[in-house]
């Protein structure tokens, strides 16, 4: 007896003791698109609620013991019985050097307590509205593309996504094309979506960024569409902080203010994009 209780007290002792991670969720599958793109789906806490459009804190423990967080957009739509991100990998990158890794199984710290401005509240209703995004920044869109009342509160929506290479464009593609034959938005969708990805440096169908698309007005004429209009037209947009200034002007040169949660107006602006050297 006290052989085997001994043997039993050194293999507890050699075991990895499982750090404890707060607000810890479960991750449930977990998609590479390419060498620098990955999504991944977690457990949803019960008591998380959301609009979608909003971000939350995710990440995992440091070499410290300390959590290491980042803001991260909810890629699902609010009805979703699980969370989707949709993450960039950097590999030099404090958090997402070691996100690209998890796996089925895993945890990682996620704290339920959702905020932002690409949400329909903070716009003045309208009759067409544009997401213009670039590389990850469509995350948010992907959960607002799900989410019915994006097509109960208007007749058209433009999805505009601008990355350098066409495989980069794969994830929102695929969604987009989810969308027609979804059991509970499909009869919604119809053809009120209309789909504009662009790719800067890879040859593709449609080319440019998203900035030159607008002033130049190609996107109107590519698509059948009026110059956008303060009293028709609202718009959300996530991409880098550079991106956003220059869009944010192209915005105020059609005449559109922007807005906030407190203060809706024309166009809001995600502050907490997920960019490069994360």
């Amino acid at each position: 007896m006290t052989e085997v209780t001994l043997m039993t007290d050194e293999k507890t002792a050699a075991a990895p003791v499982k750090p404890h991670l707060p607000d810890a969720a479960k991750v449930t599958s977990v998609t590479h698109w390419t060498d620098r793109l990955f999504s991944f789906r977690v457990e949803r806490p019960r008591t998380l609620r959301f609009r979608s459009g909003e971000f939350v804190m995710i990440g995992l423990l440091g070499d410290t013991g300390k959590p290491l967080l980042r803001a991260y957009s909810i890629a699902s739509p609010a009805w979703d019985e699980e969370l989707e991100f949709y993450s960039i990998k950097v590999p030099d990158g404090p958090l997402t050097s070691r996100l690209q890794h998890i796996k089925v199984g895993d945890e990682i710290i996620l704290r339920p307590k959702p905020v932002g401005t690409l949400v329909h509240d903070a716009l003045l209703p309208g009759k067409r509205l544009w997401f213009l995004a670039t590389g990850t920044g469509i995350a948010p869109f992907a959960s607002l593309m799900r989410e019915p009342d994006t097509y109960e509160k208007y007749d058209q929506i433009i999805m505009m996504h601008t990355c350098r290479e066409v495989a980069e464009l794969e994830y929102g593609r695929q969604l987009v094309d989810s969308l027609k034959d979804d059991p509970l938005i499909g009869e919604m969708v119809g053809d009120k979506l209309l789909y504009y990805p662009t790719t800067t440096r890879e040859p593709f169908a449609r080319m440019g960024r998203v900035t030159d698309n607008l002033s130049s007005g190609k996107v109107f004429a590519d698509l059948g569409l009026p110059p956008m209009d303060r009293a028709t037209d609202r718009a959300m947009v996530c991409g880098s902080l550079a991106f956003n200034v220059d869009v944010k002007a192209i915005l105020e040169g059609f005449g559109l203010r922007e807005g906030a949660n407190s203060d809706p107006q024309e166009y809001v602006v995600e502050k907490a994009f997920v960019g490069d050297g994360i």
